[in-house]
């Protein structure tokens, strides 16, 4: 399976995935970090999360997945949602956990 394939099958396998650096126990950046705390206080329960340090290929892939130059990448339902000030501006506005319980 080639990178896009798999990207594909992990946003449409899960619900709530978070591409990050790091783990949601130890994100490896603030960026990354701030987005699990958001989705933590937005209700996500059923959180998948992929490291991108881990695998350069996914890391990479991910970013023309989306048309998206940075990390971390949110995705609801399989669709492209955005990266941390996007998620922190709909947090802030109250839609991001409207999305999350829908």
């Amino acid at each position: 399976m080639d990178t896009q394939a798999q990207i594909k099958e992990i946003v449409t396998s899960h619900p709530v995935v978070l591409f990050m650096k790091g783990t949601a126990q130890f994100p490896q950046c603030g960026f990354s970090g701030n987005a699990i705390n958001i989705l933590r206080a937005s209700g996500v329960d059923k959180l998948h999360t992929v490291n991108v340090l881990e695998n350069e290929a996914i890391r990479q892939g991910v970013k023309q997945f989306a048309n998206w130059p940075t990390i971390p990448q949110l995705y609801i339902n399989g669709e492209f949602i955005g990266g941390s000030d996007i998620i922190t501006e709909m947090f802030e506005s109250g839609e991001l956990q409207k999305l999350v319980q829908a």
